[in-house]
């Protein structure tokens, strides 16, 4: 994937730390947008309309599951969240928010790029390197349509319903895979996902998530079902 032109928010208090990650990615080609507080990654957001948005967890002021609800209320740009390496409980709120991904301090520099390139491949109109070409048009639902051109998920009376990069290609996952049933590891793979550490139930807040946006009932899934002990299965 070309690097070239792609808009990154990096959003963090510590001057070092930002910098540090500024001066990494725009050696790769990004195009890096700094914000010291949340109030600056409002400011940048809506001025830049930034490609990804890398948001520090503990920051002074509002913090960056504050800042990740109030930007989850009007955009759906990808965001990987940094934490502390403790803060599991973070991590799963963030996830439960709509945070596409998550990396924990200290920063490996190579690792957040990885990430990075992983959570941009799920976008639509990016560049694949060797890649096939995906499934087109639209899938339903449910009563919801997915329109695997655009990205866009649409409910029966066809308004939009948000979704971050990381649902519509779970969902595009079980579009291509109907009848089959997908295991936590064969989504996460064939969603380009990273890998998670053993025991992370990570994909089961994301299908929950889901399952609130296209179930009639989402205690009582009927469009994607849990297969217990195995997975899920959509149709």
């Amino acid at each position: 994937m070309n690097a070239n032109g792609y808009q990154i928010i990096v959003c963090d208090d510590e001057p070092h730390l930002r910098e540090m990650v500024a001066e990494y990615l725009s050696d790769r080609g990004y195009e890096i947008i700094e914000a010291a507080n949340a109030k600056s990654m409002y400011e940048a957001s809506e001025m830049y309309s930034p490609d990804l948005v890398i948001l520090d967890i503990n920051m002074p002021g509002e913090d960056g599951l504050t800042a990740l609800r109030n930007l989850r209320n009007s955009s759906d740009v990808p965001v990987i969240m940094l934490t502390a390496a403790s803060e599991v409980v973070d991590r799963i709120v963030g996830l439960e928010m709509g945070a596409d991904d998550y990396l924990a301090k200290p920063v490996d520099l190579r690792e957040l790029e990885a990430r990075i390139k992983a959570t941009l491949r799920r976008r639509p109109g990016v560049i694949f390197d060797q890649k096939s070409p995906k499934t087109t048009g639209s899938v339903q639902f449910g009563l919801c349509r997915l329109d695997l051109d655009s990205a866009q998920l649409f409910d029966a009376d066809n308004n939009e319903i948000a979704i971050t990069a990381m649902e519509f290609s779970l969902l595009r996952v079980f579009s291509e895979n109907a009848g089959r049933v997908l295991n936590r590891d064969q989504l996460l793979e064939q969603a380009h996902d990273r890998d998670w550490e053993p025991f992370d139930r990570s994909i089961d807040l994301r299908i929950s998530r889901l399952r609130r946006k296209i179930e009639t009932n989402p205690t009582k899934p009927e469009i994607i079902r849990t297969v217990r002990g195995i997975g899920y299965v959509f149709g």
